[in-house]
């Protein structure tokens, strides 16, 4: 694991290693942490997109991104399509595999939240009381989605995932992170 601790992420594409075998992306903002849209597509899009292309230029053959349940490069909404342009320029690189998650809300600790992110959150967790099953299809907890995207990569290390591109759902996530995660 290398991580990249540089506060300036203008440097990161810069320091990605060259024997890494795999790079997972979970890098994301909002659009209120960054100060409008604009200032979040350079984080989601342009930063992902540039550690993605220095991954491959470093000879990395594996690559997970965790993108988002609604990504759509033909969408109305700015967050989807720019979700969805980023998931289309990443597989455009050409990786040996390339492996794209699309959670649903993502539950669990966090330091911030929006007001109706928060809200939903809390239903997500009262659901999840009574039964995983009744949050799992619209809300994943975020160490369910980590656990799903190292796994996701581990198949890829260890030649067992079959397809170049593929599409992880929230079902598949729940699957790879809480019961195929050993």
């Amino acid at each position: 694991m290398h991580p990249l601790v540089s506060s300036d992420s203008s440097t990161w594409p810069g320091e990605f290693p060259k024997s890494s075998q795999l790079f997972i992306s979970a890098l994301g903002t909002t659009r209120g942490n960054a100060g409008g849209f604009e200032n979040q597509r350079k984080i989601d899009y342009d930063l992902n997109l540039a550690l993605a292309k220095a991954a491959k230029e470093a000879g990395t053959k594996h690559y997970v991104l965790i993108s988002s349940g609604g990504a759509n490069p033909n969408s109305p909404f700015g967050y989807p399509k720019m979700k969805g342009e980023l998931e289309e320029a990443v597989k455009a690189l050409d990786f040996e595999h390339c492996i794209i998650l699309r959670p649903g809300l993502i539950v669990g600790e966090r330091n911030e939240s929006r007001m109706a992110e928060g809200v939903f959150r809390k239903i997500a967790s009262a659901a999840g009381c009574v039964s995983n099953g009744l949050k799992d299809f619209w809300a994943q907890d975020a160490d369910v989605i980590g656990r799903a995207a190292v796994k996701a990569g581990m198949n890829c290390l260890e030649g067992k995932e079959g397809e170049k591109f593929r599409i992880l759902g929230q079902s598949d996530i729940v699957r790879m992170g809480r019961t195929e995660w050993k």
